[in-house]
């Protein structure tokens, strides 16, 4: 499956490892730095969402999105587990439900344009406490992060973790390094994530655009 993202936030908070193990399903490690784990909150938009080969998806190719996650490694492959994503498609949803078994919820979301600033608001329809509400925009120039550096650690992960009828299962994922710009955020309010978070800032990087390949999930063995 092929899509790019657009105008997309990392906010990412330092968090207690013992707030999110619990939430990770057996067979995963939950991967630490410096004693902290980290939860990200990531909105963006979502296009060109198609099969490799094949035209857009007619009426689900371009949403909003908004994703909760945090780092984890299983057989030593670094990647991303998904607490919830939440997207402004109805069918987009439906699709990704089936086809990955990713935990995605229908939402009223919105992204406008001012200046640099790119407000965003993001409800979901079924459990409307579930809410992000702020700003955000481009604050320094693009550069690739460094392997070894903390940006690093959190951005570049080739593969997302998901359970398939309870079995732990890996889609591969793939990209260029991404392009990460400094960030300016102001959140007005974010009850996203399932734990609470810290009131320190969160360190936060913009990306204007990344194409994207994602293959199909293989269960993994063992």
């Amino acid at each position: 499956m092929g899509q790019s993202w657009e105008d997309l936030l990392f906010a990412h908070w330092r968090v207690d490892p013992e707030l999110l193990r619990p939430r990770i399903p057996a067979g995963l490690e939950l991967d630490i730095v410096d004693g902290a784990a980290w939860i990200g909150v990531a909105p963006f938009r979502l296009t060109g969402l198609r099969l490799r080969g094949l035209l857009p998806f007619p009426g689900a190719s371009s949403f909003l999105e908004l994703n909760v996650r945090t780092c984890v490694t299983a057989q030593d492959k670094p990647g991303i587990w998904f607490f919830s994503l939440d997207a402004s498609s109805r069918v987009a949803v439906e699709l990704a439900r089936r086809t990955y078994r990713l935990p995605y919820f229908h939402a009223q979301m919105s992204a406008t344009r001012s200046g640099n600033w790119i407000a965003y608001e993001c409800t979901r329809v079924d459990e409307p406490a579930r809410r992000f509400a702020g700003r955000y925009r481009p604050a320094g120039e693009a550069h690739e992060s460094q392997p070894g550096s903390l940006e690093w650690f959190l951005a570049e992960r080739y593969c997302l973790y998901a359970l398939d009828r309870g079995v732990l299962s890996r889609a591969e994922i793939h990209h260029e390094p991404w392009p990460l710009q400094p960030a300016e955020v102001e959140i007005e309010e974010n009850t996203m994530p399932p734990v609470e978070l810290p009131d320190h800032a969160p360190l936060c990087h913009f990306s204007r655009r990344q194409d994207v390949v994602i293959w199909p999930l293989e269960r993994l063995g063992g």
